[in-house]
């Protein structure tokens, strides 16, 4: 998951959100409600750049397709939570909305998450608000990288500080923890093998165990 999002100390204001699912389902939606005009210079240029362009008047799904992945905020809410396995329970309801009991629990990631995950949850209201049967906590890519001594991450060519792209990035670099924690895990066991035996190891050094004869 990612986020862009404008903030000035005090709160955030979502401006996208991007989803990749372990799948590869992905989901993209900009927040028409936001208030661009609190941007500053850093994200005009970087962000706000690379939305396409967006519709004079209000988005609403009663009306039809979203046009360029523009939603009000009401809607952006309703389209995440159901594109994540959720129904919704109607107006009044709080939560509104409810993990279907066939649908896996999602887990969240994001890198350097922290406000990511603010203002994905405030799409919602409060956090008692948030969707049943989601978690309340995000991952974070970076502490995971952390925790594997800190490794070179893949690079990002193209994208970067746009939602969905980044989202594409966060998936591809969660997979490539995951491979390197299990290369890992698999290098600390411990590796048995039978007498007279050539067996490759790790740093690709071939071992002969001597025979009993040799001794």
């Amino acid at each position: 998951m990612d986020t862009e999002f404008i903030e000035d100390g005090k709160t955030i204001d979502l401006i996208s959100i991007g989803i990749i699912c372990e799948d590869g389902r992905e989901f993209y939606g900009i927040n028409w409600n936001c208030n661009f005009e609190l941007a500053n210079n850093w994200v005009k240029k970087n962000v706000l750049a690379q939305l396409p362009f967006r519709p004079c008047d209000l988005p609403s799904l009663t009306h039809g397709e979203p046009i360029n992945n523009w939603y009000n905020r009401t809607d952006l809410a309703k389209e995440v939570a159901i594109f994540l396995g959720c129904d919704y329970l109607g107006l009044g309801k709080k939560p509104a909305f409810a993990l279907r009991n066939d649908a896996p629990k999602p887990e969240f990631w994001g890198y350097y998450a922290d406000y990511d995950w603010v203002v994905f949850c405030q799409m919602f209201g409060t956090m008692m608000e948030l969707p049943k049967g989601f978690p309340m906590y995000c991952r974070d890519i970076k502490q995971w990288c952390d925790q594997l001594d800190n490794p070179k991450l893949p690079e990002q060519k193209k994208g970067e500080h746009n939602a969905i792209a980044d989202a594409r990035w966060n998936k591809a670099t969660w997979e490539y923890l995951r491979k390197l924690e299990e290369d890992m895990a698999f290098a600390r066991q411990p590796i048995s093998f039978k007498p007279g035996k050539i067996v490759p190891v790790l740093d690709d050094v071939a071992v002969q165990e001597r025979d009993d004869d040799d001794e």
